[in-house]
């Protein structure tokens, strides 16, 4: 029975956060909270480990990505279901390194919402038909490229990703710049990107949550 189900739902957008709660609320769900910035998101999944929690990626004081990391870490069972706009790579490869339970676009029906409920019930994923086309053409092949990296040249895209110059990552490391600099070539081969001024900044500014989170 839906009645059996808590849900717990985040939206940093009144109109939005009131609707959803009634669509689930039609359907039968038992919404055990609604909130609107994501340092109460965080405390009420901790305090009260509803089955699913539903949350928009982009909220006041802490994000989507952010609270799914800080409740798994403390061991909380809830599964997640990402309802946003963003459907950039760099988005997609966040929840896909992740692996978060669903992840759906706000501009899609609600059924889709709810099919995704009934598939997290079953110990199932569920992505968007948009999700899993931006996967599979764009990010699934930059994610090989990245499994291609050493642990040093990882070490050194995430310093770039930092904001740090090649002479900052040289002292950090102990390392001559020229061996920065030779790193720098081999990911940059790896990644097989193409010539423009700086293929390297370009790359890891489309993919910096990301890289971060490597």
């Amino acid at each position: 029975m839906n009645k059996n189900v808590s849900i717990l739902i985040a939206d940093d957008h009144p109109l939005l956060l009131n609707g959803l709660e009634q669509e689930l609320s039609e359907f039968g769900y038992n919404i055990i909270e609604k909130v609107d910035n994501g340092a109460i998101a965080l405390e009420r999944i901790v305090s009260q480990q509803p089955d699913i929690a539903i949350l928009d990626l982009e909220m006041p004081l802490l994000w989507g990505f952010d609270i799914i990391q800080k409740a798994r870490a403390e061991g909380v069972k809830t599964k997640f279901i990402a309802l946003t706009y963003h459907k950039e790579r760099s988005f997609i490869l966040q929840a896909s390194k992740l692996n978060i339970d669903g992840y759906l676009l706000k501009d899609e029906p609600f059924s889709e919402i709810h099919a995704a409920i009934r598939a997290l019930l079953k110990g199932e994923q569920y992505f968007s038909e948009t999700f899993k086309s931006i996967y599979k053409n764009n990010v699934s092949p930059e994610i090989k490229k990245v499994n291609l990296l050493t642990p040093s040249e990882r070490t050194i895209i995430r310093m770039i990703a930092q904001g740090k110059s090649s002479q900052d990552i040289a002292e950090d490391l102990t390392v001559s710049v020229r061996t920065v600099q030779k790193h720098r070539s081999n990911i940059i081969y790896k990644l097989d990107l193409k010539s423009s001024v700086d293929p390297l900044a370009d790359w890891v500014n489309e993919y910096r949550e990301f890289i971060l989170s490597l």
